[in-house]
């Protein structure tokens, strides 16, 4: 599913449950990290994260089915970008757009995990 696909889907429903349901399905895509790739754990997060990157190409993991949605919305934003494109996005003010609900704590792991793109 491309990010404009899983955007759209998420701007359709209106339930925030429903929403966030929604976001764990999507963490059930995840591409598997591959065995070479360089990774590296996302502190702020409450849970085990990971981004990762193979090449050209970022991969992400986490113990949370949650946290595995929220990578999975982040990686397909950034999809097919080089690195320059992707520090020069706003990736949480586009994320602000979805509409989803999370509490501070959860906001700060997103913040965290998308510090790892402007660092790159």
């Amino acid at each position: 599913m491309t990010y404009e696909q899983i955007k759209q889907s998420l701007l359709l429903i209106q339930n925030p449950i429903d929403k966030l349901d929604m976001v764990m399905d999507l963490g059930k895509n995840l591409l598997k990290v591959p065995d070479s790739a360089v990774c590296t754990e996302i502190l702020g997060c409450t849970s085990f994260v990971q981004l990762c990157q193979f090449g050209d190409k970022f991969y992400g993991t986490a113990d949370s089915a949650m946290v595995r949605g929220i990578l999975a919305i982040i990686l397909a934003m950034i999809e097919g970008k080089s690195i320059k494109e992707i520090k020069q996005m706003d990736i949480m003010a586009e994320f602000q757009t979805l509409d989803l609900n999370f509490g501070a704590a959860r906001l700060n792991g997103i913040q965290s995990m998308i510090n790892f793109f402007s660092n790159l």
